[in-house]
């Protein structure tokens, strides 16, 4: 009470706003934060590998919208309310920890990656300069650095970006284009020739959004065809390149992928970096799903060639588990060209006579701002498990994928649409009533509804999500993605029962 009268008596008022101390009860948020992690440990944490909790608990968007009651109010609510909403959010999302979910090429939950999000998400940094984000940044550099190794590069430079790729691959095209005529950072895109860049039928979508984006434009995407895997022709991509010259245009990249992301295909990297270098073509490699194979020593031929590309995408956040987001975009170049194609020199965050070592600032090498410390979570995970124990991940992955195909085969109604040479299982499921039925038009239109059916069902009943697609003039077929360690063999035939069960009247 005497503490109280003093406060009064020696009140600072502006605006008629009290400015002594403060007005959060730092108390009450503490305990609000240990009950949250409660309710995060029990409803997550230790359900993630606990295949009787359902994937999903579906509703509707109207239903779900009543149920959270998501409008926001002029006096905030108490406690145990927001614990509760906590509980709802957690009940209703996507469990995409569980063992049968299939549905991304993300899934499964790495608890030391988790810990160092926990971590991150508390401290809140922003990684641009050494004095705010000391540990992040050597943590950075560190894992460029190792990353840059397994490529096979002897040195190089890097920079972790949002999203799942999308971004790391449009700095590539923006970072060939600047290498390719630098004076585009000036002057802009007036002054340019027609630039044309070539990416297979079978490459992310973001290719197209980044051209899009850039100002390169869709049209000037040219799109090389793939052999029945899903892999680039070369013997295309050199008629394009040279179609592309005729036409007086100028090339100035390739996009080549290792892991696609519907049929998991891996572009032939070595003949596709002769063509390259024989034009004088920056080479980018989209790894973002395939980059972890080369992690594995038994699988790492998939990505033969990569060590002469100029620049690739990574994503540890996909078979390696490092938690969204969680993507390096890594360059071969080690002369400071990053900083100088995005730099901008701001002069409140980049002083130039600060008290310790500024090449540590290397904010300047994003066209971010703020940046989140995503490296960290790999780093962690990394340290824990060792090579060998990342190796391991992506080892068994494969394996269960090699199981889940050999059990396709033996089994009548399944049908296998190509070999996968990584972690993409494509298939469909012919149900009874068709098996008899002849090969045409009709069937094929039939067998197009089956697999938006049986998702729904899945769906609905809460027991795995895996997702469809159709492909490439192929009717829509199941692509089962193997990638979380708490995935085990009893997960592949329950996958194979449960669309036998979903699809039995059909």
């Amino acid at each position: 009470c005497k503490q109280e009268m003093l406060q009064k008596k020696n009140a600072v008022l502006v605006d008629g706003v009290i400015l002594n101390g403060p007005i959060m009860d730092s108390k009450a948020g503490e305990k609000f934060v240990e009950e949250a992690c409660k309710i995060i440990m029990e409803e997550v944490v230790q359900k993630a590998d606990d295949v009787t909790e359902k994937v999903c608990e579906w509703q509707a968007p109207e239903k779900l919208k009543q149920i959270l009651d998501l409008a926001m109010r002029d006096t905030g609510e108490c406690h145990q309310k927001i614990l509760q909403l906590c509980r709802d959010v957690i009940k209703y999302s996507v469990k995409t920890n569980h063992p049968r979910f299939f549905n991304q090429l993300y899934a499964g939950m790495d608890y030391y990656s988790l810990v160092a999000r926990f971590i991150t998400e508390a401290l809140n940094p922003s990684v641009y300069t050494y004095e705010v984000s000391p540990v992040f940044l050597l943590v950075e550099e560190a894992v460029i650095k190792k990353m840059i190794e397994f490529i096979g590069w002897e040195e190089g430079d890097g920079i972790f970006n949002p999203g799942s790729g999308s971004v790391s691959n449009m700095y590539a095209m923006n970072l060939a284009r600047y290498k390719f005529c630098p004076e585009i950072k000036e002057k802009g895109l007036s002054g340019l020739p027609r630039l044309v860049l070539f990416a297979s039928e079978e490459c992310h979508y973001s290719m197209k959004k980044a051209a899009s984006f850039l100002g390169i434009g869709t049209e000037n995407v040219y799109f090389i065809k793939t052999d029945e895997r899903g892999k680039m022709i070369p013997e295309e991509l050199e008629k394009q390149v040279q179609r592309a010259r005729k036409e007086g245009s100028a090339p100035f990249l390739v996009c080549a992928t290792a892991g696609t992301t519907v049929l998991g295909a891996f572009d032939p990297l070595d003949k596709i970096a002769d063509i390259c270098e024989k034009h004088g073509l920056w080479l980018h490699v989209d790894a973002s799903w395939g980059g972890s194979a080369l992690i594995s020593r038994k699988h790492r031929r998939l990505l033969h060639g990569i060590h002469r590309a100029d620049s690739v995408a990574w994503n540890p956040h996909k078979m390696l588990l490092a938690g969204i987001q969680c993507c390096a975009l890594l360059v071969k170049d080690n002369s400071g060209l990053l900083k100088r194609c995005y730099s901008a020199e701001a002069a409140y965050l980049f002083q130039q006579d600060k008290f310790y070592d500024v090449s540590y600032d290397t904010g300047d090498k994003s066209i971010q701002c703020s940046r989140r410390p995503d490296a960290f979570k790999f780093w962690l995970m990394w340290k824990a498990l060792g090579t060998t124990g990342l190796e391991e991940r992506v080892n068994r992955a494969l394996a269960l994928a090699r199981y889940l195909v050999e059990e396709i085969k033996k089994r009548e109604g399944f049908q296998l649409l190509l070999e996968p040479e990584y972690a993409n299982v494509c298939f469909w499921y012919i149900p009874p009533s068709l098996r008899k039925m002849e090969d045409g038009p009709e069937f094929w239109q039939k067998l197009h509804q089956v697999a938006p059916i049986i998702k729904e069902r899945m769906m609905k009943k809460g027991s795995m999500m895996l997702g469809y697609q159709p492909h490439r003039g192929k009717v829509n077929f199941f692509r089962q993605v193997v990638i979380s360690p708490q995935v085990s063999r009893e997960d592949m035939d329950f996958l194979l029962d449960e669309i036998q069960l979903l699809a039995e009247d059909l």
